[in-house]
């Protein structure tokens, strides 16, 4: 255990907290949602255990300074916890946004006699447990108030879920938490970095740490208790002592029926923007089809017609370079190819299991025949390039990430190129009751939640790709515009795919761009005082500026089945 030594913390009790964080609210009421199976009925069957979530907390320790600056937290126990459910662990956040958090309650489904000491099975005993006791991590107050942190020390075959926080040095009650059974359960990872402090007078620091499952994606089986871990010197996805959910329903009957997924579409959909300035719009893929784009295959030099489902491409296998789509030959076919078709445009949609079937993805594909050339930034001007960044068949998505509990957008990740970050439903911009707005970068497609120049490179030098995001007249409304092309939880058969989402190839060819000689032009434009060579300033921007293989369609993509990018 570590004492408070270095500085006060500024942690103060519960009824001095006058400024707490206010409690998130979506911009309208939720909807009645259509009838059907476990989803939005505020409680998830985990198979031996059953958990609802709780959003109401009180106060434990509230930190308005550290080390002389102000980084407010809050830690808080889960209040009105309903009659039966118990508690696994403490929730932390930030002060500086909306209170809108959750801890998992449970209780079990079936009553289990405990173990027979003859077998030793773990199957016959409980699946909730009270800790053995309690270990103290860290305490960050010398004074009669403070935050002292405490693991609780599960029994042999159990696993705790969270951590637990006091404003007195006085060991937690056993009864205020429980540990689940080791087979109930799955191994966790620190995620989010809450708090980082460091000690005046060691060499020792404490870290809290949001966590998440070690395996996540639309077949884990890990769902996340909404508390924190803490210890020093942890490192981001770093296994950690405690552990995350299992769920152990084959029929995830949590998740949303089809009607339902409809309803979902229709209340959360985001409008698309694409900038004022954009000359590479979206189409639908059957027009794209229709209107001159071409199959090539490895040994050919003339390409083939494709049929407006796809029904001619070549279906499953891998990517193995032996076919790839194209424009036209012909510069006038090409270039209105290029251009796309906004009033075909529409969403493809792919609903999947997310955090165990905790809550559903919605991931919404965006397609657009041509990627267009990148602006790049230096200091004091931005250069349009002739054909760096160029490529045909662009594939851009972004996804909601929808609470099973009741049906709530919880948040929002938003793909951006090669990478891409998640926004809560807190920080997204509404255009219509609870539908958010997303904002695709001239050219590139990549998606915003609001409108901006944001920069791909190096922002401390202000050297990168730009990605310029703004509202026009170009819109694609994907409430009502969209298709589901899979939903595979729902069973063979509910979702007819598209022929040509089984095309695991690319849908543009390879190119390999002079980026050098570009780049050169550059060089006489930067001040004096930054000068670079050519391999440095390449360095600089994204390697999409070194060449571009064909993009593959969405179901070659890892996060089809695995989770986005954290």
């Amino acid at each position: 255990m570590f004492g408070c030594d270095f500085f006060c913390w500024g942690c103060i009790p519960q009824e001095f907290c006058d400024n707490d964080p206010h409690p998130f609210s979506l911009p309208s009421p939720l909807p009645q949602w259509p009838q059907g199976n476990g989803f939005a009925s505020g409680r998830i069957s985990l198979g031996k255990i059953e958990i609802t979530k709780v959003t109401k907390f009180e106060s434990v320790s509230r930190c308005t300074r550290l080390g002389g600056k102000s980084q407010g937290f809050t830690f808080y126990r889960p209040s009105e916890i309903p009659d039966g459910y118990v508690c696994l662990g403490h929730y932390c956040q930030s002060n500086d946004q909306p209170l809108r958090g959750y801890v998992i309650v449970a209780r079990e489904t079936t009553s289990e006699p405990e173990a027979n000491c003859s077998s030793g099975s773990s199957l016959e005993s409980p699946a909730l447990k009270m800790p053995l006791n309690y270990s103290l991590i860290w305490s960050m107050d010398s004074h009669d108030e403070g935050a002292y942190f405490w693991f609780p020390n599960p029994p042999k075959g159990y696993k705790a879920m969270g951590m637990v926080v006091t404003s007195k040095r006085s060991e937690p009650e056993v009864n205020e938490v429980r540990c689940v059974r080791e087979d109930l359960t799955e191994s966790c990872e620190t995620s989010k970095l809450l708090l980082s402090v460091s000690s005046t007078f060691s060499k020792k620091s404490f870290q809290v740490w949001n966590t998440q499952p070690c395996d996540r994606g639309m077949l884990a089986r890990g769902v996340p208790v909404g508390t924190f871990f803490c210890g020093s010197y942890l490192a981001a996805e770093q296994v950690v002592d405690v552990a995350c959910l299992k769920n152990l329903d084959p029929a995830l009957h949590a998740m949303p029926n089809m009607n339902q997924v409809h309803a979902l579409i229709e209340d959360y959909g985001p409008t698309v923007y694409f900038h004022p300035g954009e000359i590479y719009l979206p189409s639908s893929v059957q027009w794209f089809f229709k209107n001159g784009a071409l199959l090539y295959s490895e040994g050919s030099e003339k390409g083939k017609a494709i049929d407006h489902q796809g029904s001619n491409l070549p279906n499953g296998g891998t990517n193995d370079g032996a076919f790839w789509i194209d424009l036209p030959t012909d510069n006038d076919a090409r270039n209105y190819l290029k251009k796309g078709n906004i009033e075909s445009a529409e969403l493809y949609v792919h609903v999947k299991p997310a955090l165990g079937g905790a809550f559903t993805d919605i991931m919404m594909w965006v397609f657009c025949p041509f990627n267009g050339p990148a602006t790049l930034k230096v200091p004091l001007t931005s250069i349009e390039m002739s054909r760096i960044g160029e490529h045909v068949g662009d594939w851009e998505h972004f996804t909601l990430r929808i609470s099973n509990f009741t049906g709530e957008l919880w948040s929002m990740f938003f793909s951006e190129h090669s990478g891409g970050r998640w926004v809560n439903a807190f920080d997204l911009e509404y255009i219509k009751e609870n539908k958010p707005i997303v904002y695709s970068s001239k050219h590139g497609h990549a998606s915003y939640p609001h409108p901006g120049t944001y920069l791909q490179g190096s922002s401390i030098l202000g050297i990168g790709v730009r990605n310029d995001a703004a509202r026009s007249k170009f819109v694609v409304d994907s409430s009502t515009r969209y298709q589901i092309i899979a939903a595979e939880y729902l069973g063979n058969g509910a979702v007819t795919e598209p022929c040509w989402l089984q095309y695991m190839r690319e849908w543009g060819p390879t190119i390999v761009y002079d980026s050098g000689s570009e780049v050169e032009k550059l060089l006489d434009l930067l001040p004096v005082f930054v000068r670079f060579s050519v391999e440095n300033l390449l360095e600089l921007f994204p390697t999409e500026l070194y060449g571009e293989e064909g993009p593959t369609g969405p179901k070659e993509k890892d996060n089809w089945l695995g989770d986005e990018y954290c």
